[in-house]
């Protein structure tokens, strides 16, 4: 069940903040804010700092010290780490590499309980966890991959049971750090089908991509970083036109609009 929260205080809120690197700045934020159920998608070229902007939310680099914390958390300046952690569920190409084991599906899922992959050596799975990840794998679709071993699904399936990996924890918000890397066409499918569903449940989605395919409808809010500044932040069909993304990427570019959906492609001549 997805709480409900203050509407007026914003989920995320960040305020003139700059992560700093052996004295280089590789991401600097002058004002952002997030409200509670809003999605947003985040696009940039590689290197701009989009992952950082995602660490600055999940607390997993800080910025310079400021005597106002430049990073609010429902209007915590010094949040709790797990207070964070049970809210947001993080799904990436990145840890789909992780997964190198050989367990059965419905595992991997409840090892989200336990921050682990697979389950813990010393931990204890309950009935109610067991049924959590069915229920979790089954609203994505997938029960019948649940006694299957992970290392036999496709790539399609194995990203759909990291969300419900996230999912076993009822997290308000879903990350999703280039969800499509590596996909093929189905894979793709799959997985924006999933952001759709999550998205309708009521939750925040935040997506990481370099493509304008993977934004799903339901996000209407585009912001794009590049070298490490906030470059654009707005409606997306104000933000995906040839003009913004040519500039962004810098080189020429062509959008394509077709009915709730948008595209990518190089302008020849």
């Amino acid at each position: 069940m997805v709480q409900t929260n203050d509407k007026t205080t914003p989920l995320f809120s960040i305020r003139d903040a700059s992560v700093v690197r052996g004295g280089t700045t590789i991401l600097h934020v002058d004002e952002f804010d997030l409200a509670e159920g809003e999605h947003v998608a985040l696009l940039g070229p590689n290197g701009a700092g989009k992952s950082t902007f995602i660490q600055l939310l999940t607390r997993e680099v800080f910025p310079l010290y400021r005597d106002e914390p430049p990073v609010r958390f429902r209007g915590q300046a010094r949040p709790r780490l797990d207070q964070i952690r049970a809210t947001l569920g993080v799904v990436s190409a990145t840890m789909h590499d992780q997964v190198r084991v050989h367990l059965p599906s419905w595992e991997i899922v409840c090892g989200g309980l336990f921050g682990t992959v697979g389950l813990p050596l010393h931990g204890t799975v309950t009935a109610d966890h067991r049924e959590r990840a069915y229920d979790a794998l089954e609203r994505l679709g997938i029960a019948d991959v649940a006694e299957r071993d992970i290392m036999t699904l496709s790539t399609g399936q194995a990203r759909r049971v990291l969300v419900a990996r996230e999912l076993i924890r009822d997290p308000q918000v879903l990350v999703f750090d280039e969800p499509c890397t590596g996909l093929d066409p189905q894979g793709m499918f799959q997985v924006r089908e999933t952001m759709r569903t999550l998205a309708d449940e009521g939750r925040s989605v935040i997506l990481v991509t370099h493509y304008p395919e993977d934004i799903i409808p339901q996000i209407q809010r585009v912001l794009l970083i590049k070298q490490a500044e906030v470059f654009a932040d707005g409606p997306k069909d104000e933000i995906l036109t040839n003009e913004v993304m040519s500039s962004l990427f810098d080189v020429p570019l062509e959008v394509g609009h077709h009915g709730e959906w948008y595209s990518l492609r190089g302008a020849h001549k």
